[in-house]
Order: structure tokens, then sequence, then C-alpha cells
């Protein structure tokens, strides 16, 4: 019992290195950017063809060329893959200096902080998109707001810990000792789940289809 004790301490512990937390980031970014990468060539078999069918055009529910030709796939009036290829790799940069012991300026990491809220908040938006108006799913969309979800939170946990987010002192405290908990393991689950419940409720055995 001791030794089991002991264990899930020394995990916990682990969980606030910075080698579990840039890492973590490093892998999600990664995956973000793999995404990104398709999506952009997808973009472009659609742009030179609109009717190409697409590696994902798996059924009705699951079709990335669906969703690509929705007005949603270019809000700010190209693909929306390229912003993820114009700011993953800069999340990438970030998490392999944070593993190698750089550590970047405040304002540096609360501005990259807010930025990424807003990937994160368009992210979810595009899927509630997919979900609600486009009427079809694309995985390697799903991914990337998935891996969004992921990046925000090893960012916010590392801010947090640094106290990089020019929070007054017992708000800071408090966000710090909420990841010193692992609540934020909680949170980033729940958000999965629901995720997962959200297209299984919407979508049903189309997906099989």
């Amino acid at each position: 019992m001791h030794r089991a004790r002991e264990l899930v301490v020394r995990a916990r512990a682990g969980r606030h290195s910075d080698a579990w937390i840039f890492g973590t980031m490093a892998v999600s970014a990664s995956l973000s950017l793999l995404a990104a990468f398709v999506l952009a060539i997808d973009a472009w078999q659609l742009a030179a063809n609109p009717e190409a069918e697409l590696s994902c055009n798996l059924s009705a529910a699951v079709s990335c060329g669906k969703v690509a030709l929705s007005w949603q796939a270019k809000v700010l009036g190209f693909p929306n893959a390229f912003i993820g290829l114009a700011a993953e790799p800069v999340v990438v940069t970030v998490a392999v200096a944070g593993l190698s012991g750089v550590r970047f300026p405040r304002w540096f990491m609360f501005t990259a902080q807010c930025v990424y809220l807003v990937g994160l908040l368009f992210a979810y938006w595009l899927f509630s998109q997919s979900l609600l108006e486009i009427g079809a799913l694309c995985p390697w969309c799903l991914l990337i707001t998935i891996s969004t979800t992921f990046v925000f939170a090893t960012l916010l946990h590392v801010n947090a810990l640094q106290e990089n987010l020019f929070l007054p002192p017992r708000a800071s405290a408090r966000l710090k000792e909420f990841f010193l908990q692992d609540l934020d393991v909680f949170v980033v689950a729940t958000a999965i789940v629901l995720i997962a419940a959200a297209i299984v409720l919407r979508y049903g055995s189309a997906l099989l289809a």
C-alpha cells in the first residue's frame, strides 16, 4: 500500500515537470500541425476540383469535403487550415524550447495564452458549426479540436505554475493550486467526453453507415 501511494505521489509530481507539460504540448501541437497540413492539401484539391473525393469522405455524416466546402471553413477568406500551418510551428518551438529549459518572458507567455484562448474558442465554434449547421463531421478537424484543448491546458498549466498571467496574488495562488490538485485532468477529460457524447447524440448510427 505504501509503495502504491509513493508511486501515485511521484506520478502526480511528474505531471508538473517541464518534461511532462512541454512534452504534452509538443505532441499535441504536432498533431494539430499534421491535421492542418492534411486539411491544407484537401483545400488545394477542392479548389482545383470541388467534386474531388477526399480520403476522409467516409459517409454522409463523416465527410471532410462537405465541411471544407462550407463558408465556416474559410472564415477569413482562406482555408482555416492555413492558420494552423502558421500558428502550430510557433507552439512546437515554444514547447521544444521549454523542454530545453528556456523560460520565456511573462509578457510573451501571457500573450501566447490569450492568442491560444482565441484559437480554442475558434476550434470549439467550428466544432459546434459542424454539429449544428454543416451536418457533417471532419475527423481531421476533430483532431485539431482535441489537440488544441490539450495545448491550451498545458500552456495554462505552465503559466499558472510560473505566475505569468498577471493575476492578483490570491487568484494566481488559487489557479496554481487548481493545477497542483490535478483538477485540470478532470476538466480536460470532461471536455473530451462531452465532445464524444455530442457526436454520438448528433449522428448516432450514421457514423457507421
